[in-house]
């Protein structure tokens, strides 16, 4: 399953990408330490579509809202073939609340990640795909 790390944290992202493989999530994982690297990656089209995106809502420069927003024109194409989960240290309500305004995104999750959050992941992608 093809999938995107965005995160500013390097040790973040270390401590993800380790969990998602050794769950055996993912044998593709793309690591990105700005939203704009990823973005240009995504909408260029040269790669595949990742199945998952796991993106960060506090960067710098550009954020994970942002980043949201600047995917609304390839939201068409995307919907249903990449689901989007937030990773956020925050516990702010509202960052739940506004995370549903997003077609794209599947999930928000406080990090960090675990196994059961990713065992819970799976299943709910297989599901999507058995619907």
């Amino acid at each position: 399953m093809r999938t995107y790390l965005i995160d500013d944290d390097y040790l973040a992202i270390y401590l993800t990408e380790q969990l998602l493989r050794a769950e055996g999530f993912s044998n593709s994982i793309c690591t990105f330490r700005s939203a704009e690297e990823a973005l240009d990656t995504l909408v260029k089209g040269e790669q595949e579509v990742p199945q998952v995106v796991f993106l960060d809502l506090n960067m710098p420069v550009m954020d994970g809202w942002e980043f949201l927003e600047a995917l609304a024109p390839y939201e068409k194409k995307l919907r249903g073939n990449c689901h989007i989960y937030i990773l956020t240290s925050s516990l702010a309500l509202t960052d739940l609340e506004k995370s549903k305004h997003y077609d794209l995104v599947a999930g928000l999750i406080h990090k960090p990640l675990d196994s059961e959050e990713i065992r819970a992941i799976q299943a709910q992608l297989e599901n999507d795909l058995e619907a």
